[in-house]
């Protein structure tokens, strides 16, 4: 007796945890399927000592994404959760006990479930007027501002026959092209990636900057039409009218009449998610008579009339033979697990990110663990578990976080609601250091003709200690190194000297500062056109430019404010760097104003860089993705086939590099 208690209090003690890691912080450091393993024994042994019972146990509610900054809002309708299976014979006991209990025919709806962050939607008289997050079922954070900013939502429906008032709910979404963009824009300006897009969702839902909001491109998929007007009898049909209203309904639902559709069903998109444009994690299964689901009712946290049948990644066991902590150029520390080298999904994998502290602690890591790796989203590997049966055999010591930076023996620092630790010493760590100048240098950035590896020979003979150094460098002296010659060293030499002509906006990129992409570097040069100017700006003059935010206009008034950074810009701008807006930098021409391009394929006359360059120089706008909004896909050499294809399939016009020449001659 006295063990099933402290079991169970261990048990919902560990669940809230791990829903206060996925929900609120939207950093999970546990799978889905051991969380509902979890959350399944809770349950047994709950119903063993119903003497026990809690209203506060985390079986007794969906689980919180409530913050704080948000105005709660009741829902008018429970928002529950499924109950999760991951097996057919799970399936076949959920589509035998629907069929005992009806005593009549009925019909499945088969969707996918999308792997976002819920939603529900309210309209009046065909108008958005409220969005609310499922918060703890009963009432969520309304995000109404943030979701206006979805084009995939409508504001304002379409056609007639709607509803006075109803509710919809779905899942919002970033996809995977979005996703991977903003990772690569993150771990530019030194900050830890996402670890999914539903995390990536999540805290995009949650910025208190609609602004933003905007910037990440989300996405939404409507799943559930919720009315008291009875004319609204079949799920599925529901849904084929709502498409007609505007709203985004998925095209792969079916509606199944046996269990043998169901299965052929899901064993189809367990293989075709990994095409879909965003990330999917299962199938649902709902009764599609909405008369039937009110007669099957609900348990006191899920409907019975649906279940969530839950895709098993492919997950291999391999030995956990160190971790190691990483140093980013902004002081980011990201831990990495070392592994026995395995093959997973056709790729051999020898490391795996840990995250952040929380994910480690969660996991209970010992070095010499037999652990579990998966591909989160079939591409990022990643830790799930332990496999603690094969730690009676002996393992080693636990793994902690550390306290200290590796590099400089700096006591970390984690902000108030981060999951990131870092190290604050910008100035002499040497990770850092290195990382500035690494950044400085790229093509994207002054585009100097110096690798990493260069870079590390030269801080390491204290040549170069930060980015001014680079213009003083004794090119006599860099010719006698190894590997080095009088060719080399005046290649790098032409390289510096041609990046004095680099625009402003490439050159405040290149300074680093931290959450200042270089889309963000050329609003804030075009605003206010110097460095001067930038460097004396206000809080609420950086806040009046577009797409820049509190995070970021507070990260620039920090950067400016630190004397050593004063101090480089100081040199770089004798060294004659562009630190002002120039005539050549204007807009050339309105030619392009409001159209989208794609760039796809290789060029005879400009680099892609290039390309990019001349199109917003002509009013344009530069998308990396294809879509019904895209005015043109301008096409090279090797151009890829699923562009080309899906171009054609929404009659997106595609122009060669000559067409686009005339276009902005």
């Amino acid at each position: 007796m006295n063990s099933d208690i402290d079991l169970i209090n261990s048990l919902r003690d560990e669940l809230n945890r791990h829903n206060y890691n996925y929900y609120v912080l939207s950093a999970p450091t546990i799978s889905d399927y051991d969380f509902d393993m979890k959350m399944k024994e809770l349950q047994r042994l709950e119903a063993l000592h119903p003497e026990l019972d809690d209203p506060n146990s985390p079986t007794k509610r969906v689980g919180s994404d409530i913050s704080n900054e948000f105005k709660q809002i009741a829902h008018s309708y429970p928002m529950l959760s499924l109950a999760n299976t991951y097996s057919n014979a799970e399936v076949t006991d959920f589509y035998m006990r629907i069929r005992k209990a009806l005593g009549v025919d009925f019909l499945v709806d088969c969707e996918l479930k999308y792997d976002g962050t819920s939603i529900s939607l309210r309209y009046e008289d065909g108008r958005l007027v409220r969005a609310v997050t499922r918060g703890d079922g009963e009432k969520g954070d309304d995000v109404t501002e943030n979701v206006r900013t979805i084009s995939s939502i409508p504001l304002v429906l379409q056609g007639s026959g709607y509803p006075e008032v109803f509710e919809i709910r779905g899942e919002i979404l970033m996809p995977w092209s979005v996703f991977n963009e903003l990772n690569v824009e993150r771990v530019e300006n030194g900050l830890p990636p996402f670890a999914n897009p539903r995390n990536a969702a999540s805290g995009t839902l949650k910025l208190l900057n609609s602004k933003e909001v905007a910037k990440r491109k989300l996405d939404a998929y409507l799943y559930y039409f919720i009315s008291d007007d009875e004319d609204y009898s079949s799920h599925y049909e529901n849904l084929q009218k709502a498409k007609e209203w505007g709203f985004k309904i998925s095209d792969a639902s079916k509606r199944c009449s046996t269990l043998e559709e169901i299965f052929s069903y899901i064993q189809y998109w367990d293989v075709a998610r990994r095409e879909l444009p965003v990330a999917t994690d299962g199938i649902v299964l709902k009764v599609d008579a909405v008369e039937q689901q009110h007669l099957l009712g609900f348990t006191s946290k899920t409907p019975r009339w649906a279940i969530a049948y839950k895709f098993q990644a492919e997950r291999i066991a391999t030995q956990l033979k160190s971790v190691s902590f990483q140093v980013g150029r902004m002081g980011t520390i990201t831990p990495v697990a070392n592994l026995e080298p395995v093959t997973l999904s056709g790729t051999v994998v020898k490391r795996a990110s840990l995250h952040n502290a929380d994910i480690i602690a969660g996991l209970d890591l010992h070095i010499g663990d037999s652990v579990y790796v998966e591909k989160g989203g079939e591409i990022i590997p990643k830790i799930v578990g332990v496999d603690e049966e094969a730690r009676k055999s002996g393992v080693g010591e636990r793994v902690h976080f550390i306290s200290q930076c590796p590099e400089c023996g700096t006591e970390l620092k984690r902000m108030e609601g981060e999951a990131a630790h870092y190290c604050p010493n910008d100035t002499t760590c040497p990770p850092q250091i290195k990382g500035r100048i690494i950044h400085f240098a790229s093509r994207k950035a002054m585009n100097i003709n110096l690798g990493e590896e260069n870079v590390n020979l030269f801080y390491e003979l204290g040549m170069v200690k930060n980015v001014a150094d680079l213009y003083s460098l004794n090119f006599q002296e860099i010719a006698s190194l190894p590997r080095w010659g009088m060719q080399s060293a005046k290649r790098l030499a032409e390289s510096l000297e041609q990046s004095k002509s680099v625009p402003f906006d490439r050159v405040l990129f290149a300074l680093g500062i931290r959450y200042v992409g270089s889309t963000t570097a050329k609003k804030i040069a075009s605003a206010l056109q110097n460095i001067e100017a930038i460097s004396s700006a206000s809080y609420q003059t950086l806040m009046d430019i577009d797409e820049v935010g509190e995070v970021i206009a507070n990260s620039v008034m920090e950067f400016f404010a630190n004397e050593q950074n004063r101090d480089i810009v100081n040199r770089l701008k004798e060294a004659g760097l562009q630190f002002a807006i120039s005539q050549a930098d204007e807009q050339a021409s309105n030619n392009l104003e409001g159209l989208s391009i794609v760039i796809s394929g290789t060029f005879e006359r400009y680099s892609r860089d290039e390309l990019k360059q001349l199109i917003e120089a002509h009013g344009g706008k530069n998308v990396s993705s294809i879509s019904s909004k895209t005015d043109y896909v301008l096409a090279g050499a090797n151009m890829g086939p699923a562009k080309l294809e899906k171009a054609n399939a929404l009659g997106v016009k595609i122009i060669s590099e000559a067409d686009f020449i005339k276009m902005i001659e």
